[in-house]
């Protein structure tokens, strides 16, 4: 973390969506309004807008469909990802609330969707750190999310008490400066932080993972109703105000060098 010029910065995007390619609705076992509510419970919607930050130096990579088609925070190997226990792996066989997603699928349907969107996409996020790291010597990632003010059932977190941001780490990949730095841009902006909770860890490809200290990663969590209706899915009346706090953090998190 000495560096004396900034880093370039990746800010990855990998649950906005709720594009369902009709090829894949037949997979999908829920009613078109059940599908829709799903869809409110599991995008982290208008991340895509709170996190499109104007700067020359920051690159985004956002997942082009939905995480109910394919999960593209997960391991691809199921014996690798925690979360396949709760059927959640990189391909969801359980919503949300628990219950039935998705039908079962061939051994093949699962590696066309594996190809189709699942590779692309992290070669994509490969590519763009590593022309991060030939023009810059390093790079900062940041994995943006967003989440309920309540846990839904599925989540390993059932904390109640919510901060309005939560920041994931990586004890390889987030140094202490980092952290220090990140948990204070958005203090300045007024937010409530915590570290790791509800939601832990931080992503960086697997070309640098533990490997490269050149390659930082911190993921940032906003809790969805600073500035959304939950329920409706919409933008709030706060959904601006919101927007210029986190983006005035974000830009300050750029500077850490």
């Amino acid at each position: 973390m000495n560096q004396k010029k900034y880093p370039a910065v990746v800010i990855h995007i990998p649950h906005s969506s709720t594009v369902i390619p009709p090829e894949y609705r037949d997979q999908l076992v829920l009613s078109d309004d059940d599908l829709a509510a799903e869809l409110v419970r599991m995008t982290d919607a208008y991340t895509d807008e709170l996190f499109a930050l104007a700067s020359d130096t920051a690159t985004t990579i956002q997942f082009p469909v939905s995480r109910l088609v394919l999960d593209p925070e997960r391991f691809e190997d199921d014996q690798q990802e925690s979360m396949a226990s709760r059927g959640m792996g990189v391909i969801y066989q359980r919503s949300s609330l628990s219950g039935p997603l998705r039908r079962e699928i061939s051994g093949e349907e699962r590696e066309a969707l594996l190809a189709r969107f699942y590779r692309p996409h992290h070669q994509a996020l490969t590519e763009a750190v590593q022309r991060a790291l030939d023009t810059q010597g390093n790079c900062l990632i940041i994995d943006a999310h967003s989440f309920g003010s309540k846990p839904w059932p599925y989540e390993p977190d059932q904390t109640s008490n919510r901060p309005e941001i939560c920041l994931g780490t990586d004890p390889f990949h987030s140094p202490p400066e980092l952290v220090y730095f990140a948990v204070g841009a958005f203090k300045a902006q007024g937010f409530s932080v915590d570290l790791d909770k509800p939601f832990a860890g931080a992503l960086v490809p697997m070309r640098y993972y533990q490997i490269n200290r050149n390659v930082w990663s911190i993921m940032v969590e906003v809790r969805r109703d600073l500035y959304m209706d939950e329920q409706a899915g919409l933008k709030n009346t706060f959904f601006h105000r919101i927007l210029e706090r986190i983006q005035k953090a974000l830009l300050q998190i750029m500077t850490v060098n």
